[in-house]
């Protein structure tokens, strides 16, 4: 099983690139149904996110990044660079995907995905807001193109195993 989960908010403006994506994905599957993909908007939830991922062989997960990079850059980072267990707190929002990677590897042991792959598209505009800059815009289209080629790619072998 493939999972890609995208995530973010949706009321603030670039961090919604994640969830974006992951909502034209499920259009995409909708048209062209493979049963061992699936595809989870976890908004900003990091718990939805180490759940969803529970019991898969792969996970790729979409967000936007703020590091100080041209706006629009795509970072491709293994999961494992970005895996890191949460601060002790008692507040659930303070746990995100990448404390729910690094949980999840340790509480689902072999039954949490091996092969992470994590998608970051460096943000223009983090203020609320509805829309996309254009520069973002673009990174996700282009995102988008390469997940659903890996999509075909995955299930067409996945087939000839068959």
């Amino acid at each position: 099983m493939l999972t890609i989960i995208g995530c973010g908010n949706l009321n603030r403006s670039d961090d919604a690139v994640g969830v974006i994506i992951a909502q034209r994905l499920q259009q995409f599957l909708i048209k062209y149904p493979y049963p061992q993909v699936q595809i989870y908007d976890c908004g900003t939830a990091g718990m939805e996110v180490m759940f969803q991922a529970k019991g898969s062989k792969q996970l790729i997960v979409i967000d936007a990044s703020s590091t100080g990079s041209e706006g629009g850059t795509i970072f491709k980072v293994p999961g494992s660079e970005l895996e890191a267990l949460p601060e002790p707190t008692y507040n659930l929002h303070d746990f995100r995907w990448h404390n729910a990677l690094a949980a999840g590897r340790k509480i689902f042991q072999n039954n949490f995905p091996e092969q992470v792959a994590v998608y970051l598209i460096e943000a223009v505009n983090l203020s609320f807001g509805w829309e996309l800059s254009s520069a973002v815009q673009n990174s996700a289209d282009l995102v988008f193109e390469e997940l659903t080629a890996t999509i075909e790619k995955r299930c067409e072998s996945y087939e000839l195993q068959f």
